[in-house]
């Protein structure tokens, strides 16, 4: 066992996209963790594909360097607001905090809500100004911006007497003052590992204690089922030891109160800790270390996990708040005229099963089966983090389709209805502020602040209900050229803002099965922008593409030129088609309108109506008191 005095526990909190991931890298090379001739992938700690593509990290990753006989835990945590809640529960395993902020856009929303939940915990961040090398850096300003927003947080004294270091780490540096160090690109990192060993404390270690520990982070395995994963707070864990499981909940909304749900003994059948990127089996830990065990079978976040000799409810923790989830949407089972021709159409039972296997290893995500015959709803933190999961059963090789994302309302103690709010930061440059606070204000968004930053590019800051969000980013990358940034943080519930529209612009529907024609396409593409290229293969009530109008349009896509028997003067002239709108999985959770799925499979991502036959469609529309919608 590591000698706790040798220990340090840290985790790295920021802003999505701010480094957290290729600062870790650095560390790696700098502790010599891999051979110098091995050959590493980049941002080696982004194992998933998805996580590889989007360049952002979804789950918690756990791993461990060593540097002049002290062995260091890092944790780096999502950076992403929909994945925040994974940020809350694993702070609870570490002494402190890396703050990693970008030189040049300074602290963002999600820096805001992982610093302060670092400073409820009582830790004591180190602050790193990163990507201090790129043009238009300026680290001092983004240190000014961070120490306000210490202190608008409540931070204490104390807390506000935070170290710094400045740094690139792409390239591999960090130093303690910039203007000290003629060629900063030869500092390395000892800067960087000397402070974690003089300001990181060392865990408080009782190792004659009882065992205890709780539950932060949950992992599954086909052949050992849940894993719990936790800091041990005293004593010592053997493998083969009795354990009593400890599981609670939080009784009110606020949660200020909790009770006991019930205990149960087992045992430690399988005992982990981490060695660089790797998992290995041990037969004891002691207290300061990051474990991960088996033998619970039903281990659940925040579990108090002890020796059975500490009964009784002094000895159990509190529970670990969990977010609640705020978007929800239908998952069902693919019925569309070419479902099973491109992937596995998969059951309900399937379904079910799949997504249940998710759940064990993700609290946030809720499965709720209200009877339908085709499918479940599941709810999570928002559209990306549902967008993840059909992302990942897609590329299991099965079918699915799913519905709008809707947001799951609340309402408080008189009866009055709430909806999810968000504050929205947007960096734009000054010509496309007038097209932005437009957009969003049509979507009942509320402007809260307004910053010039000096360099032609201003800072704003909404308040809008999440509803008024959700198909919006798309549109805001055409809006600015794709010049805009754009980043969310869920604040709480807010008062129901109305009825908010999302898209003014209706679909293009096929009314016939077949395949799409040049000829047909190129008279369409005067009626609205099209989704499908000549050559794909179309059914009866698949959307197209959208309608210039406010209205549907049911059209052929598949109709083809007549035949005549005599030469015309111009039959060797080119069709020329604009180019598609190609959707994937996210834009198209975005576009799509009420009455409307999303068809996943494996190889393509399609729009159809819920209803596929025309006049089911119309007869559904007049039972629900709408006027006609669909132009023939």
């Amino acid at each position: 066992m590591q000698d706790s005095s040798k220990l340090r526990n840290i985790a790295i909190i920021a802003h999505i996209d701010h480094g957290k991931t290729t600062l870790i890298d650095g560390i790696f090379k700098s502790a010599h963790l891999f051979r110098d001739n091995q050959q590493i992938e980049e941002r080696v700690m982004d194992a998933g594909s998805i996580e590889r593509e989007r360049g952002i990290t979804i789950k918690a990753k756990h791993c461990t360097v060593e540097w002049q006989g002290y062995k260091i835990n890092i944790v780096d945590t999502p950076g992403h607001a929909d994945f925040s809640g994974e940020v809350e529960r694993v702070l609870s395993m570490v002494d402190s905090v890396l703050l990693l902020v970008d030189a040049n856009e300074g602290p963002m929303p999600q820096t805001r809500y992982v610093l302060m939940q670092a400073l409820k915990l009582g830790l004591k961040p180190i602050v790193i100004v990163n990507k201090v090398d790129r043009p238009n850096a300026d680290p001092d300003g983004a240190l000014d911006k961070t120490f306000d927003l210490f202190i608008e947080l409540g931070a204490t004294e104390e807390q506000c007497d935070f170290s710094v270091l400045y740094g690139s780490g792409l390239q591999g540096w960090f130093v303690e003052d910039l203007n000290k160090r003629a060629d900063n690109t030869k500092a390395g990192m000892d800067d960087l590992f000397k402070m974690l060993i003089e300001k990181v404390p060392a865990p408080k270690a009782e190792m004659e204690a009882p065992f205890k520990m709780q539950v932060c982070t949950l992992s599954w395995s086909e052949y050992l089922g849940r894993i719990g994963g936790g800091r041990i707070l005293q004593g010592t864990i053997h493998k083969g030891d009795r354990l009593l499981r400890t599981n609670t909940k939080w009784n009110d909304y606020d949660q200020t109160d909790w009770s006991v749900v019930s205990t149960d003994t087992s045992t430690c059948t399988h005992l982990y800790v981490t060695n660089g990127l790797v998992r290995t089996e041990v037969e004891a830990a002691g207290a300061g270390d990051i474990v991960w065990f088996t033998g619970p079978e039903n281990i659940d976040l925040g579990d108090t996990i002890s020796s059975p000799e500490l009964e009784g409810l002094e000895h159990v923790l509190p529970p670990l708040g969990i977010e609640e989830p705020t978007i929800s949407m239908f998952f069902l089972v693919n019925t569309s005229p070419f479902a099973g021709q491109d992937g596995n159409s998969i059951t309900l039972r399937q379904l079910k099963s799949r997504i249940e296997r998710e759940t064990k290893s993700d609290p946030a995500l809720r499965m709720e089966d209200i009877g339908r015959a085709d499918g479940v709803k599941v709810s999570g933190r928002g559209e990306l983090h549902l967008g993840i999961l059909i992302e990942e059963i897609r590329r299991e090789g099965s079918e699915v389709a799913v519905s709008r994302p809707e947001v799951i309302i609340q309402y408080d103690a008189n009866g009055k209805k709430l909806e999810p709010m968000e504050e929205v930061m947007i960096d734009v440059p000054e010509e496309y502020q007038g097209v932005v606070i437009q957009k969003l204000a049509q979507r009942k968004g509320e402007l809260v602040n307004m910053e010039n930053s000096g360099t032609g590019t201003l800072r704003l800051i909404f308040k809008i209900a999440t509803r008024g969000l959700i198909g919006y980013r798309g549109e805001f990358l055409t809006d600015t050229r794709g010049l805009g940034i754009m980043a969310s943080r869920f604040i709480g519930y807010g008062e129901w803002v109305g009825e908010i529209v999302s898209r003014p612009r209706g679909s293009l529907v096929s009314m016939e099965t077949g395949t799409a024609s040049g000829y047909s396409l190129n008279n369409l593409q005067e009626r609205g922008r099209l989704f499908i290229k000549p050559g794909d293969e179309v059914y009866n009530g698949q959307i197209i593409g959208e309608s210039a109008r406010d209205k549907d349009l049911a059209c052929n896509p598949a109709k083809r030129k007549q035949q005549v028997n005599y030469r015309s003067a111009t039959k060797d002239m080119i069709v020329v088609l604009d180019v598609p709108k190609i959707m994937t999985v996210d834009t198209a959770l975005e576009w799509i309108g009420d009455d409307e799925l999303v068809e996943v499979t494996p190889n393509n991502v399609r729009i159809r109506k819920m209803i596929l036959n025309s006049d089911e469609r119309r007869k559904a529309h007049n039972k629900a008191g709408h006027t006609e919608d669909e132009d023939e």
